[in-house]
């Protein structure tokens, strides 16, 4: 990763000044380019024009001092280190310098050393900075399509849609319970667009104080409140260009959705404890795990915000409702964690796979690969064995609520079954896989139940009990 080097900013009012120092530096730090003023003034005219890694100033120009303009540039830009330089070295103006914000102060006539040390530390601390602003704006640029793992109708529509949205610049609304993978689902669209070789900023509005994310999201000036002992860019600035991911937004406050909706117009907004108009450029991003049309009914979320995001809605679907991707993703994360504990753990017993198959998965992806981790840290064998899985009894206590029968698609048949299957589901969730106590609790025979979880395909590999095979319902 290169990063090119701005020039160094000198500004002295006499002209010989400026001249001893472009020739001394020509010798001294040949590879450094130099831009010389004769003021403050314009100084900070070029400063607002374009990067410089270095500003050294003379503390005594005409018109705006020296001091004077440490104190600009650090209001303009805190970030911009300032050398001070003076023909009157006394400890008195030293002391006054740093105060002001400089990061150092030398005496006239210059010791070159001293001042060759000065300017490359500068200049390794602005690559440095550079390259690690260049690999923040990278994470998660890595997401691939392909990450996205699943086969299921569902899940196949769902990448097709993303590679249908992703070169737009259209506003994402992702809604989905908590694990569906939606922060990855952002990232995919980000690596997909046009932006991908832009900043990719995330930021979980429910990680963040609410007092805090609103500075945090558009940035604050100096003494816009306690503690803000100087200005902070937000992180839409940081984003300016590329795209900016909202995790969680159901949580940000009502206050802080009037602001984001009028960000959304045209991209427009102050920092907090500011009057200045600022303007980027960003692609937005929102995710949440929230009922979106219950939390505008109740005025906690607001619609006119609703509608500005919902320009494209993408579903990831629950795990529950995916089928044999449960096991296909199952797999992928024993290989992914076998390989970094350095085990040779094959695949699943038949026993593990069904037990995998026949969980509810509240937590859904996030839930099945901590599973998967937790198996793979116990097993001793070349196959994943049911009893290094988790029993799930607390697991179960967070299942989500099935949908009602007529809330389902398809017919009343298709409707009726899937509920029975699911109220068998818990049932032997409930008993721990045993036939009997589960039979008695939905007071029906266990040929009956037999008979039943055969109908539904609902694997009996590893159910404690000794009956015989099925045979047909008594009733």
């Amino acid at each position: 990763m290169t990063v090119t080097l701005p020039p160094l900013l000198f500004v002295d009012d006499e002209k010989n000044a400026r001249v001893i120092f472009e020739s001394m530096m020509a010798t001294v730090c040949p590879d450094y380019e130099v831009v010389s003023v004769e003021s403050a003034e314009e100084a900070l005219r070029l400063i607002n024009q374009r990067d410089f890694f270095l500003v050294i100033t003379d503390a005594r120009l005409g018109g705006m001092s020296g001091y004077d303009l440490i104190r600009e540039i650090k209001l303009r830009k805190p970030e911009l280190p300032v050398l001070m330089i003076t023909a009157y070295d006394t400890s008195q103006l030293a002391v006054q310098a740093i105060k002001a914000g400089a990061i150092d102060y030398l005496p006239k006539p210059f010791d070159p050393e001293r001042l060759q040390h000065a300017i490359r530390r500068c200049a390794e601390d602005y690559l440095k900075a550079r390259e690690l602003e260049a690999l923040r704006a990278q994470v998660g640029q890595s997401v691939r399509l392909e990450q996205i793992i699943g086969e299921c109708p569902a899940m196949q529509a769902l990448r097709q849609l993303i590679q249908t949205v992703a070169p737009s610049h259209a506003n994402v609304l992702i809604l989905g319970e908590s694990g569906t993978g939606k922060e990855l689902i952002a990232g995919a669209i980000h690596t997909l667009s046009q932006r991908r070789h832009r900043p990719y900023v995330r930021i979980n509005c429910a990680a963040i104080p609410e007092t805090l994310l609103e500075s945090e999201l558009f940035g604050h000036e100096k003494g816009a409140f306690t503690g803000a002992l100087r200005q902070k860019a937000g992180r839409v600035e940081e984003a300016d260009g590329g795209t900016i991911f909202l995790d969680e937004i159901g949580d940000m406050s009502r206050p802080l959705q009037a602001k984001l909706l009028r960000f959304l117009e045209d991209g427009s907004f102050t920092r907090v404890g500011g009057n200045q108009e600022l303007r980027v450029n960003v692609r937005l991003i929102a995710a949440t795990n929230r009922d979106i049309v219950e939390a505008i009914r109740r005025g906690s979320f607001r619609e006119d915000l609703f509608h500005r995001l919902n320009v494209v809605q993408l579903r990831p679907p629950p795990l529950r409702e995916r089928g044999e991707d449960i096991l296909l993703l199952a797999r992928h994360f024993l290989a992914q964690y076998s390989l970094a504990m350095n085990k040779a753990i094959r695949d699943l017993t038949s026993a593990a796979a069904a037990k995998l198959r026949s969980h509810h998965w509240p937590g859904n992806v996030r839930e099945l690969r901590n599973v998967i981790e937790r198996g793979v840290i116990l097993e001793t064998t070349d196959q994943l064995q049911a009893h290094n899985l988790p029993d799930f009894a607390l697991e179960n206590r967070l299942r989500h609520q099935p949908s009602p029968p007529e809330l389902g698609a398809g017919s009343l048949d298709e409707r009726l079954a899937a509920f029975e299957r699911d109220l068998l589901l818990r049932a032997l969730e409930n008993h721990h896989y045993q036939l009997e106590p589960t039979a008695a609790h939905l007071q029906i025979s266990l040929a009956t139940l037999r008979y039943r979880l055969q109908h539904h395909n609902i694997s009996l590999d590893h159910v404690q009990d000794s009956a015989p095979a099925a045979a047909p319902p008594d009733a």
